[in-house]
């Protein structure tokens, strides 16, 4: 668990949760991106984490397994609305959601914490609407949460 306070914002975070995007979040054209293989091994001492992906590249398992995290296959069209299901059963207001895609609207919008990937695939206009922080890369998200002065940083107010 993670437990940070946000100057001006009257907010104290609680998280104990990270849904992950898969395509164009942690991977590009299904390829794993180096470097998260090892920030995942040291956030999964703090946090309970999560993959969620309608797997267009068929890589999804493969990844949960080598990542030694879960993954829960959404639907191809009402995969967005999969995520958010997904978010409220384990507590939105103890989830950090990071994505990138159309899809993961619903979850970036209602997740305590919502980071938006601008990577190598795109992102979705009404992701990075819906995001608290938008980053680059799957690492620099990541290591927000490793470094979490970070987040303090970027949303005080």
């Amino acid at each position: 668990m993670l437990q940070i306070s946000i100057p001006g914002r009257d907010k104290t975070l609680h998280l104990k949760n990270i849904l992950l995007d898969l395509n164009g979040t942690l991977t590009v054209n299904g390829v794993l991106q180096e470097g998260v293989r090892e920030r995942i091994k040291i956030l999964k001492n703090k946090f309970s984490i999560y993959l969620l992906t309608a797997d267009t590249f068929g890589t999804g398992g493969m990844i949960a397994k080598e990542l030694g995290i879960e993954v829960f296959k959404v639907g191809e069209v009402n995969g967005g609305q999969d995520k958010l299901d997904f978010l409220k059963s384990l507590g939105k207001d103890e989830t950090v959601a990071i994505g990138n895609g159309f899809n993961d609207v619903l979850m970036l919008e209602e997740a305590a914490l919502s980071i938006v990937i601008i990577g190598g695939e795109g992102c979705a206009v009404e992701a990075l609407l819906k995001a608290d922080i938008a980053v680059t890369d799957i690492n620099t998200a990541l290591d927000l949460l490793l470094n979490p002065m970070r987040l303090v940083a970027t949303l005080r107010a």
